[in-house]
This record gives structure tokens, C-alpha cells and sequence, in this order.
């Protein structure tokens, strides 16, 4: 049996979908340890063997940043010093465990950068697909400039003579999406979504819920800030709707069921579609279970995967800033209406979901990494 570092960054979206992955190679007697988040690692993952990883001190995002800016923003703000941060950590989890191989987050890049320079193979866990289409090919500046960055961050925490970049492992790169909705791509060993049967412990009226068509309105958990005028502008459409309302801004109605937190896996089975911001894990649960989409990108990988989303024919895509309840009426009235196609699509999707192996795919992949003996 082998052993199986698991390195992440401390995004609940990020952890999510590795849980089921070391779930699976446990059962078949593998041994798995985590480095990152500890606090977060046991409340998603339960009683793991984890080593605590530093985090950076968090630089709130203005919410009004968009397309370069937030970008930028993101790599100098967030994933650079967190790569910084958690280096000392994923050294010693390395050291005190000794893994075979690791299975490393795209936005975790200290995992890769130390894999490389000890010489330990390792796969890329992308849990979204976005940055597998380049989305700075349009931004040649800030694309060279997140280049540059990570040049440096090699010198400092990897080894200056490597030339693996650390969000793409020269081993493989495990994507937790399929081609039916990201597209074909070379060199990527697409999953499916890990989607397991995480309990939730969230109070539901469900006796809300009845045999008229409903939709779920969610912005995720990062965009609090940003969504108060999206939900009252959803509230109004007249669409009988479940809004998550993190900050209680939107009160309920006739048609309109307010909750600052959602069972979201167990209410999508009992959904006809979804509003959302287009957060990957969000999208691909909807598209798990059949259902198409209104897709309101707000920033980061948002946008790529909104697009693939209208590309795919399982949604509408509408503008986060400019959409009217007026706007979100007809989009939730075209998704809803069989003519569209666009819940045939989605369950097109959904089966290359569900048949893609999912957690086990994943942990085929690594079981292949250190069968075959690879060594970085």
C-alpha cells in the first residue's frame, strides 16, 4: 500500500471534492495525510491525520474589482503569499510522513514547487477547469507578470534549476469536470465531479416545497459583498425560488424562500433549475443532477466556466452588473422551457458526470502515479 499526501489551499470549493478522493483511498487501504487548513480540513473531511499549514494575513478584494484587476489581485493578494505561507508546512508534512506521491491543488503551489525539488511525483487536483484554458491569454501583461511571480516563488521554496510549472504537474493533472461541458483537452484526465453524500446539518421548511416549479438562487460563499442587488433583482422576477442570502438582506414572500444557508445537495434533486455565479463546484452539482442553468459570472474562473455552461446548450448566461429581474424572468423562462433543449443538455452532462469514475477515477490516477514508479 502507498501513502498520499493531499496538499490544499483553504477554500471550502478546493477541499470539497479531495474529501471523497481520500475517502476512497483509504477504503482501499492506502494511507492519506492533508496539508493546509487544518480547522478546515477536519470540519469537511472529519477525523484525518492533518498537518497545519500557516496562512497568510487575508487582504479583503474590493468587490467592485473585475476582469485583469481582479485577477491580478488575486495572485498578489492571495495565492502567492499563501504558497509562501504554507511552504514550511508541506516541507514538514513531507518530511514527517514521507508520501509517495502527492495530489496537489492548482492554486496550492507550494505543494508542486516542493514536490518538485525533492523529487517526489504528483498530480494537479483542479477542481476547476478554468485555469486548464489559459484565461490569461487575453491579458499577455498580467499572464507574464503571474510568470515572473512564480519564477521567483521557485527560487525561494523550489528548485531554481525546475521548469515544471506548479499549477500544471508534468504527471498529470486530474480535473473534476468532463469534456462534455470544459471542452477537449490534451494532457488532462478528466473525473467528473467528486460528489459525495455529505450530510448537512442546515434547518429546511421542506414542507415549502410543492409540485410547482422552483429554482435555487445561489452566489456561493465568497460573494457576499457583491450579491445584494443580484438576489432582490431575482426576488422580483415572480419565480417561485429558494434564495441563499448569506446576509439576510432579501425578505421571503409568497414565492420567495429567504435562508442565509441552504442544504443545497439535498434540495437540487427537488429544483427545475439554478441561478447562480457560476462557481464550478455550484455548476457541476447542478449539471450532477439534470438541471440547467442562469449563469451571473462575477470574477475569477466565473466567467470560463459560464461560458462553457452556454456553450454546452445547459444554460443562459446574463451579466452580473445589468441583469434586471426582467432580464432573470426570461433567462429562468428560456432554461425552463422544453423547447430549449436546455434540460436535455444538462442531463447529457449529468451522464458524463456520473459515468467519468468520479473520488475513484481520482484515486486510480494516483494508484497509477506510484504503481508505475514515477519519481519527479
Amino acid at each position: 500500500m502507498s501513502r498520499f499526501l493531499l496538499v490544499v489551499p483553504p477554500f471550502v470549493g478546493h477541499v470539497n471534492p479531495v474529501v471523497g478522493v481520500a475517502a476512497e483511498l483509504t477504503r482501499r487501504g492506502h494511507e492519506v495525510a492533508w496539508a493546509g487548513h487544518g480547522e478546515l480540513i477536519t470540519r469537511l473531511a472529519g477525523a484525518v491525520r492533518t498537518y497545519d499549514c500557516a496562512l497568510p494575513t487575508a487582504t479583503p478584494r474590493p468587490p467592485e474589482l473585475r476582469g485583469a484587476a481582479a485577477l491580478k489581485f488575486l495572485w498578489e493578494e492571495g495565492f502567492l503569499p499563501l504558497a509562501a505561507a504554507m511552504a514550511p508546512g508541506v516541507e514538514a508534512a513531507i518530511e514527517d510522513f514521507r508520501p509517495d506521491a502527492l495530489l496537489v491543488d492548482q492554486q496550492a503551489v507550494a505543494g508542486g514547487l516542493i514536490a518538485e525539488r525533492l523529487g517526489l511525483p504528483w498530480l494537479t487536483s483542479a477542481t476547476t477547469s478554468a485555469e486548464l484554458t489559459d484565461p490569461l491569454a487575453s491579458m499577455p501583461k498580467v499572464r507574464d507578470w503571474v510568470l515572473d511571480r512564480l519564477a521567483g516563488l521557485r527560487t525561494a521554496i523550489g528548485d531554481p534549476g525546475g521548469t515544471a510549472d506548479p499549477r500544471f504537474s508534468p504527471h498529470g493533472v486530474v480535473a473534476f469536470t468532463t469534456a462534455e461541458l470544459a471542452g477537449e483537452m490534451r494532457g488532462v484526465r478528466f473525473v467528473g465531479p467528486s460528489i459525495g453524500d455529505r450530510e448537512s446539518t442546515v434547518d429546511f421548511p421542506w414542507e415549502w416545497l410543492d409540485h410547482r416549479p422552483t429554482v435555487l438562487v445561489t452566489l456561493g460563499t465568497a460573494n457576499v459583498d457583491a450579491g445584494t442587488r443580484f438576489l432582490a433583482e431575482c426576488a422580483a422576477t415572480g419565480v417561485r425560488a429558494v434564495l441563499a442570502d448569506p446576509a439576510g438582506a432579501i425578505p421571503s414572500s409568497d414565492t420567495v424562500l429567504s435562508r442565509p444557508y441552504l442544504p443545497q445537495l439535498a434540495l437540487l434533486p427537488k429544483m427545475d433549475a439554478v441561478v447562480c455565479h457560476g462557481g464550478h463546484n455550484t455548476v457541476c452539482e447542478t449539471l450532477w443532477h439534470d438541471l440547467p442553468l442562469v449563469v451571473a459570472p462575477i470574477r475569477d474562473d466565473q466567467p470560463v466556466i459560464a461560458e462553457q455552461v452556454a456553450e454546452a446548450g445547459a444554460g443562459v448566461r446574463v451579466r452580473f452588473t445589468k441583469a434586471t429581474a426582467e432580464h432573470l424572468r426570461i433567462a429562468i423562462s428560456t432554461v425552463l422551457d422544453p423547447g430549449s433543449g436546455m434540460r436535455a443538455n444538462a442531463a447529457r452532462i449529468g451522464r458524463s458526470f456520473r459515468a467519468a469514475g468520479g473520488a475513484a477515477a481520482a484515486a486510480t490516477e494516483l494508484e497509477s502515479l506510484t504503481m508505475a514508479g514515477v519519481r519527479a
